[in-house]
């Protein structure tokens, strides 16, 4: 192991990464919360803030896998298409494979400006964790309980309050409501041949009531569908965990535009459309491990610095104090003093580790794993 590669998985490191990462986190939730004021005197100035403010953490994420850990990612997608990434709304499909898929999404955001924007569909649970959940109530993101009952009048509502949003957004969305894992692949397919659908091998069957519920509410809105599929080379299976360490990994993405006027407005017709989407991301998916790439051309995409700017701005901000502190801490000799801030240093890490774990697939989410239809659609 390289001096370098020790480095980046010490302990200290890692310390000092989630001590940045929690302090700034928590400072930005605070001024964000410090924005409520404004929403009622100017809602669009408060959502212009608040997409700077959510930035300064999302961008964290990105820095670590593209500055710290290396991590390349390789864009497969039609030139012309190219040209009009962040320059147009746009609802973007990704598969739900990997623990960090969320991250490379994040970076695809990041590649084409609009990552202090970015919207997710996401599960309410994750509306009560500090720094990413809370931001995301700020930024107001669609949350929702996985119960379309309960479910069909607060996404709805959420994703109209988007009409009218200042700034270039895209939706991210995993229409597979959950990440793959084989006993979901299993029971997915399960109820693809009750219906009598196509099996698929590489995804799980797509849950069509949120995409054409995010389709109808956005017309208007978004221009485009970016149909989304990621893997990486050598059949790895990255991690948070791997990629605070300091591992490199290779992403390769698919991106093809689709116009969403060519999305059918039936909810019958847009569910057999996106069926028939997902059956040709299982052909790109075979294609991509039978020859090592996708059936595109490669678009060469630079990394931006922005994300590493500000992680270097919030890193000597914070250090900064953190110094002066220890240097107090030492130079007073109290043994208590020091214990204690050695115990909230190790429970700032924990808090840190609490949150990578949620995104392990071993840890993932129950959905999908009853077996029971997953849908009427």
């Amino acid at each position: 192991m390289s001096l370098r590669q020790m480095f980046k998985s010490h302990f200290l490191s890692h310390l000092i990464i989630c001590y940045v990462f929690l302090a700034s986190g928590l400072i930005v939730n605070l001024l964000q919360f410090c924005t409520l004021p404004l929403w009622v005197v100017n809602k669009q100035l408060a959502r212009k803030f608040n997409c700077r403010l959510a930035y300064c953490i999302s961008s964290q994420m990105v820095a670590a896998l593209e500055w710290w850990s290396g991590t390349e990612c390789t864009l497969y997608t039609d030139p012309k298409s190219h040209q009009l990434y962040g320059n147009e709304n746009a609802i973007v499909v990704l598969n739900h494979n990997f623990e960090i898929d969320f991250l490379c999404g994040w970076t695809f955001c990041e590649r084409f400006g609009v990552l202090g924007s970015s919207k997710v569909l996401a599960k309410k649970e994750l509306a009560y964790i500090p720094i990413i959940g809370w931001m995301w109530y700020f930024m107001e993101i669609v949350f929702c309980k996985r119960k379309w009952e309960e479910d069909r009048k607060t996404v709805t509502q959420s994703l109209q309050n988007l009409r009218d949003y200042p700034e270039k957004f895209w939706f991210l969305l995993y229409c597979e409501g959950t990440r793959f894992t084989p006993k979901k692949h299993q029971i997915s397919m399960q109820v693809a041949e009750s219906k009598g659908l196509p099996k698929l091998k590489y995804h799980l069957l797509p849950r069509t009531k949120g995409f054409w519920v995010t389709v109808q509410n956005l017309r208007g809105t978004v221009a485009a569908v970016y149909d989304s599929t990621l893997n990486f080379r050598n059949n790895e299976m990255p991690t948070l965990l791997g990629i605070l360490n300091g591992k490199k990994y290779h992403a390769d993405l698919y991106v093809r535009r689709i116009p969403l006027e060519l999305i059918p407005e039936d909810e019958t017709e847009c569910a057999a459309w996106l069926h028939k989407l997902y059956q040709e991301k299982d052909s790109f998916q075979e294609h991509y491990m039978q020859t090592g790439c996708f059936p595109s051309p490669i678009v060469n995409l630079p990394r931006q610095p922005w994300a590493l700017i500000n992680w270097l701005f919030w890193t000597c901000l914070l250090l900064y104090p953190l110094g002066l502190l220890m240097a107090q801490l030492i130079s007073s000799g109290s043994v208590l003093t020091i214990l204690v801030s050695v115990a909230l240093c190790t429970a700032a890490s924990l808090a840190v580790r609490w949150m990578i774990g949620q995104t392990e697939i071993d840890r993932g989410s129950s959905y999908g794993n009853k077996e029971a239809p997953l849908e009427k659609n």
